[in-house]
């Protein structure tokens, strides 16, 4: 098994940055991660989170960017990247009037097609992060999932949510290696049941996913960074990317 990177996705710990974007970074960093992955920047002027950045020794996986700011300026995302040396733009969610039927979803395949292109050509790489939503509706027979990968250029890689894909029903080993070679970003998460008719997300470890066999396939995979996310967290956020940073210690990097 390879080495892979281990960050944590901002979103989690979303209320803490609200209040301290600066402390909960260094916190973050106090803890053990290696690389975090924004969903937002606190406001702060790309060239001061570099600084800091540097100064905390976390390295910037990348960003999740709605496909609002996308529309609205996709050359200030992309430069804001840039400048803070993140490799990654990832398209995180898509709102329910974006995908109201096939064409919807075939038109979307088409700016996302030309957002990779436009990240590329200043270095950057495009990625898409699923949640179940596309594992609900096919195109020509596919499922969503799959069909933006068949008709997007090879620029779109795959940001893939094991906990989503396992919630739809999908088999994840198998969804992880058929995208083996596309697959840089993996997002671990756990979950157990529901809660309020909504994923009840849990710490790494305390639900019903497989995750050593999910990490050794994404080994296999040639994915980068194992990626902590939870959704809501029923402890204090901090507390929750705290213990499941134990547990990718205790169960995954004691190995090198």
């Amino acid at each position: 098994m390879k080495r892979m990177g281990i960050g944590v996705q901002l979103y989690t710990v979303r209320e803490d940055l609200s209040k301290d974007f600066t402390g909960t970074l260094r916190h973050v960093a106090e803890l053990g991660y290696e690389g975090v992955e924004f969903a937002g920047y606190g406001g702060m002027p790309a060239e001061e989170l570099k600084q800091l950045l540097d100064e905390l020794n976390l390295k910037p996986i990348g960003a999740h960017v709605s496909l609002q700011n996308m529309r609205a300026d996709l050359d200030k995302e992309i430069d804001y990247l840039v400048t803070i040396g993140a490799p990654y733009l990832i398209c995180p969610f898509v709102a329910a009037e974006d995908r109201a039927d096939a064409e919807s979803w075939k038109n979307l395949f088409g700016f996302l097609g030309e957002a990779a292109r436009k990240a590329k050509e200043k270095g950057l790489k495009f990625a898409y992060h699923n949640h179940a939503f596309e594992f609900e509706t096919k195109i020509e027979g596919q499922y969503v999932f799959d069909a933006l990968y068949a008709s997007a250029p090879e620029d779109i890689l795959v940001e893939m949510d094991a906990g989503w894909v396992q919630y739809a029903g999908l088999d994840t080993l198998q969804y992880i290696a058929d995208y083996a070679g596309r697959l840089p970003l993996l997002h671990l998460k756990d979950f157990k049941g529901m809660i309020n008719n909504q994923i009840n997300t849990v710490e790494l470890g305390l639900g019903e996913i497989e995750l050593p066999t999910v990490i050794n396939a994404a080994s296999d995979a040639g994915v980068e960074w194992l990626i902590v996310e939870q959704d809501r967290c029923q402890n204090p956020p901090l507390e929750s990317i705290a213990t499941s940073l134990k547990w990718l210690q205790q169960n995954y990097l004691n190995q090198f």
